[in-house]
């Protein structure tokens, strides 16, 4: 059964779950609790963690050197369960490593480590993938923290998106899941995005390439959440219609492209990481002090 860990300071406290090291809360010492609760109405996740891929493979089938892998959507990661490695008062580390499991589904000697950390109101969420084998080892990794909408304290407000870098990154659309190889204009703005629920009819809002390093979502007048992202240049940002949620959602690959390439290390933006070395990807979330 899975085990939680909890972390905090004066200003956050944190919970994680050894299922996925996935985030379960993120509660302000106002008893603010800023992330989506998992509601099976609308999405039983909250934070996972996105491994070994980052969105769908076609007809869920993974390539690698032409042989075929069962690979389902965002990989399998955070079904899986991570073992505690180091903890601290305001930082807690998981870890999963290879098995005959996943080899299975995936034929490479990873380990991912997952830590949480607390400095004042920011929280970091590190993952870091190493190699462990002889051979090149291709992944895609990306994060999926849903934090409610409206926010604490902003009902009733207009909420926005706005992109540090004041850009217009154009949008790839899904096509049932995957990446159309298309690009349409961009919904933002000088970098700012009004918010609302019938963006998201056609499903994410897939930004590959643009969205830069950092954004804050906000109610407008009201409370705001500023992320920066640490070696994650693809942004993705999705909801249900009409679910309270919004995940705000940085990565280092994306979903394979309609009639693209089925090779895991053709896949866009894939990562492929020699034999021995490591690689860390992280953002940074800061809530209201």
């Amino acid at each position: 059964m899975p085990t939680s860990t909890r972390i905090e300071n004066q200003h956050l406290s944190i919970e994680v779950s050894s299922l996925g090291a996935e985030m379960q809360s993120a509660t302000t010492r106002d008893g603010a609790n800023w992330l989506w609760n998992g509601n099976a109405a609308f999405w039983t996740g909250r934070s996972p963690v996105l491994f070994p891929i980052v969105g769908k493979t076609p007809d869920d089938t993974l390539l690698v050197d032409g042989r075929s892998y069962s690979m389902a959507q965002h990989g399998f990661a955070r079904r899986r369960e991570f073992t505690l490695e180091a903890a601290s008062a305001t930082t807690c580390r998981y870890r999963l490593e290879a098995s005959a499991e996943t080899r299975a589904v995936y034929p490479f000697d990873f380990g991912l480590s997952v830590e949480h950390s607390l400095d004042g109101p920011a929280l970091t969420i590190a993952a870091t993938v190493e190699n462990g084998g002889e051979t090149p080892m291709p992944f895609g990794l990306g994060f999926h923290p849903a934090f409610l909408w409206p926010l604490p304290g902003g009902e009733g407000r207009p909420h926005v998106v706005t992109l540090d870098n004041g850009a217009e990154p154009l949008r790839q659309p899904l096509e049932n899941g995957l990446l159309s190889q298309v690009r349409d204009p961009s919904p933002f703005d000088k970098g700012r995005l009004l918010l609302a629920h019938d963006l998201f009819e056609h499903d994410a809002l897939v930004f590959p390439e643009g969205a830069g390093d950092g954004l804050t979502y906000a109610a407008e007048g009201g409370p705001a959440l500023r992320f920066h992202f640490e070696a994650l240049p693809n942004l993705a940002l999705w909801t249900k219609p009409g679910a309270p949620f919004l995940c705000v959602e940085p990565w280092q690959g994306t979903a394979a492209e309609y009639g693209g390439a089925r090779e895991l290390k053709d896949r866009p933006y894939t990562t492929t990481l020699p034999a021995g070395e490591s690689r860390r990807f992280a953002f940074t979330v800061t809530f209201p002090a």
